[in-house]
């Protein structure tokens, strides 16, 4: 998703590369959704308060009403055969689709090597330790704030 909104961006002339990125870790660091993290400061940078409302609604509407009525008419085929192979066929595209984004964002990041350990030590951590992602969280914020004032105090 975060290509395809990025590429929108790009060619709406709304943000242009540089702020892209920021507003992608700006979104992904908040509590929510990406889009509708994305769409928020998006809208509050090109028309203010009333921007970022119309955007939210924007990003949340269409897929609310989707899944409204797909909810309200999944349940009769709920238990079809075809359906749940159709949707056991849509999981290895699913992952695919986070995937490919991640690796993009992951060739753009190896200029820093720190950045890199970091991802490297949290994945570790939470897919091998089984730590909670919450206590990996506070630990690379703690860190990374360290770090900053550190690098500011030279």
């Amino acid at each position: 998703m975060i290509p395809v909104v990025c590429a929108e961006m790009k060619r709406r002339g709304w943000i242009d590369g540089d702020k892209l990125e920021e507003i992608v870790v700006l979104a992904q660091s908040a509590p929510g959704l990406l889009a509708v993290n994305m769409a928020i400061y998006t809208g509050r940078r090109l028309r203010g308060f009333k921007g970022s409302l119309a955007a939210s609604f924007g990003a949340v509407l269409p897929s609310f009403i989707i899944i409204l009525l797909i909810a309200m008419f999944f349940t009769g085929f709920r238990e079809n055969e075809i359906v749940r192979r159709i949707f056991q066929g849509v999981r290895p595209v699913a992952v695919a689709l986070i995937l490919v984004p991640a690796v993009n964002m992951a060739r753009r990041s190896c200029k820093n090597i720190v950045g890199v350990l970091i991802a490297l030590a949290s994945l570790l951590c939470v897919a091998f330790l089984k730590v909670s992602p919450v206590w990996v969280i506070l630990v690379t914020i703690c860190c990374s704030v360290s770090l900053a004032l550190i690098r500011q105090k030279r």
